[in-house]
């Protein structure tokens, strides 16, 4: 069973109680269908676990076979920056179907971020660095798809449906 590699720090972007007993780590790509069947999904387990869960979402856009997912990660780290990820995060996810560069800024506009600096940022790939970063430790802890969560450092490599992942989460809370 592959391994967690980079620990979670506070550059990390964290949803829930940091000193949870039970952390849920996602590495995944904006355009991937299936991280799209996942995010509803891993709300509903957010939800079920309460303050015993820390959930971690990490950047791993497969640029060969999604030509939206960079930019779209990108994005979010410029929302980030500007203490909005979250709201990025599930904008992007819940507008999937069109990750275009003026979709993008609309989202922005939509999260009264600034478009002309989220633009200059797309276009100057100031957050590129960061992406990559989440990217090359995904690879280091053996992702090799999307989404790939880790459960309390170790990988989960069963279904992520509903039941699978709360009994999966269980397993390792025990």
């Amino acid at each position: 069973m592959a391994l967690l590699k980079i620990p979670i720090t506070s550059d990390d972007h964290i949803q829930g109680d940091e000193k949870a007993p039970i952390t849920l780590v996602e590495y995944g790509d904006y355009e991937c269908p299936h991280c799209g069947r996942a995010y509803p999904i891993v709300k509903r387990v957010q939800k079920h676990f309460g303050k015993r869960l820390m959930f971690v979402f990490r950047n791993f856009p497969l640029q060969e076979i999604h030509p939206n997912a960079e930019s779209a990660a990108e994005a979010a780290e410029f929302a980030a920056a500007h203490e909005r990820f979250w709201e990025m995060h599930d904008a992007i996810f819940e507008n999937q179907a069109d990750l275009s560069l003026p979709r993008l800024l609309e989202l922005a506009k939509t999260l009264r971020l600034s478009v002309p600096d989220l633009r200059n940022a797309l276009t100057g790939r100031q957050y590129a660095s960061r992406v990559r970063d989440d990217f090359l430790g995904g690879v280091r802890s053996g992702v090799n798809g999307t989404p790939t969560f880790f459960i309390n450092g170790n990988r989960h490599d069963g279904p992520f449906d509903f039941d699978d992942l709360v009994a999966a989460i269980e397993a390792f809370a025990e």
